[in-house]
């Protein structure tokens, strides 16, 4: 309950409004007003975050007191740069800019409002500010100069619109202001997230984590995952910044995280971590952003919602997370996020148990009862909710696992189940990732190289953060010769899931392509790199080939009887083409290698 009694105390007033907002107004209303909304949004949280109180609104100003005058400039600061940020990737006519003011002054308190000079002149201030400045009077000046290291500019005395005595005013000069001193370790944690330190040469990357299954109920696993893994294909929509995929982030499931560890092992700048409790129809889901750099909690949020809201939260912490890594958000890129539910709920659950039962499968050659229960789960999926593309996607995937890990017994039925299921997911969802890459799979498995990578661009378009996508085309480029651009799509994908399940193949293509470029020891070291991690057949015949390349002979012809002793109906030279990629150009090179090691092939 507010007291009524008038009382005074000294405070921190900002004042900020929005540049040529009627103007602004007068021209479109209804997109002014969706800006007006996203950059208030950007303000208010600086303002909460950094302690603050929002005590007035009109229209486009907005007046909070802070008990401390560095908290004030600290929160004022951080919005600017993040506006800022976000004028430069909008259109021309999204930029909305703000003038703050901030003053030091004694404040009347009546119940929940605030009056006196104090505000006045911080009001005042405001509109001798610069779009996208800020200036403060001479006592607020005072009292942070010596605590923050930011530039401040003397304009000198100003005479402000009903106040009676001049005021000396500063402009704080945003573009050489630099962190905090340390001897104001304090403020650190309200600083904003300072990019050009984090990364000198390519934005943040941020990985998230499995989200805690907190319900008591081991079965609900394959919820708390499936929750995760939304989120992760949500931020990946995001363009502005790389996102860790699933399949490493994913092998920190059940550990205690070192969050500073993290950070070097899968080389990223920030982390995503929560939990999830169901309840019957209800859910609980926390999440929380931090700065592996230093262990710092950044932001944090909690959400209590029926089942059939559970979109909308997942949306929700997607962008909260995206606003805080990359302050360059644009209405656009928002729209980006809000994914289509399915319109059954038991759909849904049917296709995480699915999802669950694929990514934990055991992918053994010529039987996966995994992939079988992934399959049935699916299928179910789909009798309930026809119009789920997640569903026809992923089971689309299934029968791609069939023909890698030669399970299936009529490939060409499987071959075409793949592209069925896959082009069912892409008339539901033009932008569905799985059924991009497996449509892309397809093509490869049926030679057709351009459509092969006409899909796998596709997905890199909508989802630049896909490690498939990379590596996808990677191949191509290298199928076609192009072993640069083959080496650096591959790197591209160790990079954004450097502990993948499958990273022995994105290995591969890089020791191929060195291969194809005659760097031959850096070829072998990448192929006993796919060796140390799976002794497949045809890696052995990769380090073959390098090790006759390197005249390494001895060693050469041992792997050449081991590779031979492990594809006994290889016999011609037609035989081994078609094992791998036909008449290309690394084909051809892996071919002379095994020769060069001593093969002798039938005529």
């Amino acid at each position: 309950m507010s007291d009524p009694a008038p009382r005074r105390k000294l405070a921190a007033i900002l004042a900020a409004d929005a540049v040529n907002f009627s103007l602004m107004m007068g021209t479109n209303e209804d997109r002014t007003l969706k800006n007006l909304k996203v950059c208030r949004a950007i303000t208010d949280e600086s303002i909460q975050n950094n302690h603050g109180r929002i005590f007035h609104t009109a229209g486009d100003s907005v007046i909070a007191e802070f008990a401390s005058p560095v908290d004030a400039v600290v929160a004022a600061v951080e919005f600017q740069k993040i506006l800022k940020e976000r004028n430069l990737t909008c259109d021309p006519e999204d930029v909305m800019q703000f003038r703050v003011g901030l003053n030091l002054g004694d404040i009347i308190i009546e119940g929940d409002n605030l009056y006196g000079e104090g505000i006045n002149i911080a009001a005042r201030i405001e509109a001798t500010a610069e779009a996208g400045g800020i200036s403060v009077s001479h006592k607020f000046y005072e009292e942070v100069n010596r605590k923050l290291d930011l530039n401040f500019e003397s304009m000198g005395e100003q005479s402000l619109k009903n106040i009676s005595q001049m005021v000396v005013t500063y402009r704080v000069n945003l573009g050489q202001s630099s962190p905090v001193n340390q001897s104001a370790a304090v403020v650190a944690a309200h600083q904003p997230i300072d990019l050009s330190v984090i990364s000198d040469a390519k934005p943040p990357s941020i990985a998230v984590l499995p989200f805690t299954n907190m319900s008591g109920d081991p079965e609900q696993e394959y919820f708390a995952d499936g929750i995760t893994e939304d989120i992760i294909t949500n931020l990946s929509t995001w363009k502005t910044f790389p996102v860790i995929s699933r399949n490493s982030s994913f092998t920190y499931k059940g550990k205690v995280v070192n969050m500073k560890q993290l950070g070097k092992e899968l080389g990223v700048s920030f982390a995503v971590e929560g939990s999830i409790r169901k309840s019957g129809n209800r859910v609980r889901i926390t999440a929380q952003l931090i700065n592996t750099i230093d262990d710092q909690h950044l932001w944090s949020e909690k959400w209590d919602r029926n089942l059939d809201d559970i979109f909308e939260v997942q949306d929700e912490i997607s962008i909260a997370i995206a606003a805080k890594v990359s302050p360059a958000i644009t209405g656009k890129l928002q729209e980006q996020l809000n994914k289509k539910p399915p319109a059954n709920m038991n759909a849904w659950e049917l296709y995480l148990k699915g999802l669950s039962e694929y990514n934990n499968r055991q992918k053994t050659d010529g039987q996966d009862a995994g992939l079988d229960k992934a399959k049935e789960f699916l299928e179910k999926s789909i009798e309930v909710d026809p119009s789920y593309a997640d569903a026809y996607s992923l089971l689309a995937q299934c029968h791609t696992a069939e023909l890698i890990q030669n399970i299936s017994k009529d490939g060409k039925q499987t071959l075409q189940n793949m592209f069925d299921l896959a082009k069912k997911a892409e008339s539901l969802d033009q932008v569905n990732l799985k059924a991009l890459s497996v449509l892309g799979m397809y093509y490869f498995f049926k030679a057709e190289y351009a459509l092969h990578a006409e899909y796998f661009q596709k997905l890199l378009k909508s989802n630049p953060s896909a490690p498939e996508g990379h590596t996808g085309l990677g191949v191509n480029k290298m199928v076609n010769g192009d072993f640069s651009a083959s080496l650096e799509l591959m790197k591209k994908g160790i990079e954004l899931s450097p502990f993948d399940p499958e990273i022995q193949h994105m290995y591969a293509g890089i020791g191929l392509s060195n291969m194809g470029l005659k760097n031959y020891q850096e070829s072998l070291n990448a192929i006993d790199t796919c060796l140390s991690k799976i002794k497949a057949g045809n890696f052995i015949g990769f380090k073959t080939a390098a090790l006759a390349y390197l005249d390494r002979m001895d060693e050469a012809g041992e792997y050449l009887n081991m590779y031979l002793s492990m594809r006994p109906a290889m016999k011609t030279e037609k035989d081994f083409r078609r094992l791998m990629w036909g008449d290309s150009e690394i084909t051809t090179i892996l071919f002379e290698g095994l020769l060069k090691a001593g093969w002798k092939p039938e005529a």
